[in-house]
């Protein structure tokens, strides 16, 4: 899918999203994304989430301020694709914490969903992801990085 397919097709699930739930259509959109790095996880993520087993997700606190978007914010509605940039769902933001990487919790690690949905998982699959996070942006990676911790609902399509 091209980044002009993607952007029309994601205006068109927006668009019916507003349409469907009543909302009006000046309604902000925070985001249009695919979860990390690489197809094969952005797609199993994707699932993961249309499945209710993955309800939260977690960045760097350095991918924002500067130049590049703000962090999400309770109530900000995101257009969740697949690696290639089909819209999969819309999520709303319904909490967001900041912390340092060592005081994610197992209670945050078990609703990202991922793996065996432990604290350990979590960690060691983070660990290497923000690392590549930090190399891109020409940070070095620590236990205390701020990780902005965000738990979202399925909002579109409802199940």
């Amino acid at each position: 899918m091209s980044e002009t397919e993607t952007a029309r097709s994601s205006e068109s699930y927006w668009a019916d999203f507003l349409s469907e739930t009543g909302r009006a259509e000046d309604t902000p959109l925070y985001d249009v994304f695919h979860f990390d790095d690489n197809e094969r996880d952005a797609d199993e993520l994707a699932a993961l989430v249309l499945r209710g087993t993955k309800r939260a997700t977690a960045s760097l606190q350095c991918e924002y301020g500067d130049d590049s978007k703000r962090a999400p914010m309770p109530g900000d509605l995101s257009v969740v694709t697949t690696w290639a940039g089909a819209p999969v769902c819309i999520i709303e933001t319904t909490a967001v914490d900041v912390t340092g990487f060592d005081d994610v919790d197992e209670d945050f690690a078990a609703a990202e969903g991922e793996g065996d949905g432990s604290l350990r998982h979590w960690r060691e699959v983070h660990e290497a992801y923000f690392g590549r996070v930090c190399e891109r942006l020409g940070r070095e990676p620590s236990d205390g990085m701020p990780v902005v911790c965000e738990r979202f609902r399925v909002v579109y399509p409802e199940r």
